[in-house]
């Protein structure tokens, strides 16, 4: 099945931009893409998500979500609070199986980090990556703090016997400090997979246009794109 899961260590590492990027780097390559979105918060119901806001970026893509709360919570606080259904793993493994018998690429973009809880059962966005068997991408901050989120993320998913094809730098800065610098090589360690791109910070600001032509050389060929780590870190003195 074509389905590649997106989660970050936390909120706010970059994983919309990660995901308008990956789409973006498959739509240049041929193929058609579909982002669902496991669970929307914080959002009113006429106001675009981050499944939009991919589309804005990357182009012509399928969007989905599964389910979306007012509350800026974690899905199951905010589904609890609104007095609505939660999201179910198992509802998010047939969304995602739905666009994927249409699509070449489905990326399932989660909300928060791995096991951000979608229910009152403790249902997570890792629960639906294994009833899928997809892999998961994990999308990661540059600075101080990253290893022990991301080696807690490499864990849970090598616990759960799932694959993790490498990790993605959500908003690479453009002056990196020393944590940064030595990050490009420690974050691959600790993850036991390698660093498949790096997007620069600011990145979701561009026209879309440029976001589309600039997209692959972010990403590593593994994601259809161009990029190259040791040359990155090379050239960014790590």
């Amino acid at each position: 099945m074509p389905v590649l899961v997106i989660t970050g260590t936390g909120t706010e590492v970059g994983k919309t931009v990660v995901t308008a990027a990956v789409a973006a780097a498959a739509l240049a390559a041929g193929e058609s893409v579909a982002v669902l979105k496991a669970a929307q918060t914080g959002v009113a119901p006429d106001e675009p998500g981050d499944a939009l806001e991919a589309a804005r970026l990357a182009g012509a893509v399928t969007v989905a979500e599964v389910a979306r709360y007012p509350e800026p919570l974690a899905p199951g606080t905010a589904a609890r609070r609104a007095g609505r259904a939660p999201v179910r793993p198992w509802e998010v493994a047939e969304a995602a199986g739905r666009l994927a018998a249409e699509h070449d690429l489905v990326l399932v973009e989660g909300a928060g980090g791995l096991l951000v809880r979608f229910d009152d059962a403790g249902g997570t966005l890792a629960d639906a990556a294994g009833a899928l068997a997809a892999p998961v991408l994990v999308v990661a901050s540059a600075g101080l703090g990253t290893l022990n989120t991301t080696e807690l993320t490499a864990r849970e998913l090598r616990t759960r016997g799932l694959l993790l094809p490498g990790v993605v730098i959500g908003s690479w800065p453009g002056a990196p400090d020393l944590a940064s610098r030595c990050n490009l090589a420690d974050l691959p360690e600790v993850a036991g997979a390698p660093l498949l791109g790096a997007v620069p910070a600011g990145a979701g600001g561009l026209d879309p246009g440029a976001f589309r032509t600039a997209a692959p050389g972010w990403l590593a060929p593994a994601l259809r794109g161009t990029w190259d780590a040791d040359a990155f870190r090379a050239r960014e003195g790590a």
